[in-house]
């Protein structure tokens, strides 16, 4: 009797012991979930932690460019959307810190419920391992 006690307690540290964070794929993709939720929730500083020191998109623009566009899509849109209608990410097999992802993604934007902006992208991202932790360092988009 005092061992089903235990159980269910010892069950959920088990389980919680094998957590994802020893899993570089699942945390990948915990990563890209994080950062579409970011945006989504309009919190520029989560954003911009999840950015590589490093990072660029399309070539050329860096961080502080992230940020301040963050911040007039913010301030232009009451409501974002961020629809991910497609997305794949791997782990490179060469160099283990670094991972890919691939999506089809909507982004809407609104004043109010209906949308009065929409744009469809294919999006590239190149997420680099910091410290443990997925930081995108390159982002491409069509």
């Amino acid at each position: 009797m005092p061992m089903r006690k235990f159980a269910l307690p010892l069950l959920f540290v088990l389980l919680l012991g094998c957590r994802t964070d020893d899993d570089p794929q699942a945390s990948l993709e915990a990563a890209v979930q994080q950062l579409q939720d970011n945006l989504q929730a309009k919190k520029t500083a989560a954003v911009l932690d999840q950015l590589h020191s490093e990072f660029l998109a399309q070539q050329t623009n860096d961080r502080d460019w992230a940020k301040r566009t963050m911040t007039l899509l913010f301030l232009r849109h009451n409501n974002v959307k961020v629809l991910a209608l497609s997305k794949a990410s791997v782990i490179d097999v060469t160099y283990r810190d670094k991972g890919y992802t691939d999506a089809q993604v909507a982004l809407t934007g609104a004043e109010g419920l209906i949308p009065d902006s929409a744009g469809h992208f294919s999006v590239k991202l190149e997420w680099w391992q910091d410290d443990g932790e997925w930081k995108l360092a390159r982002l491409e988009w069509e």
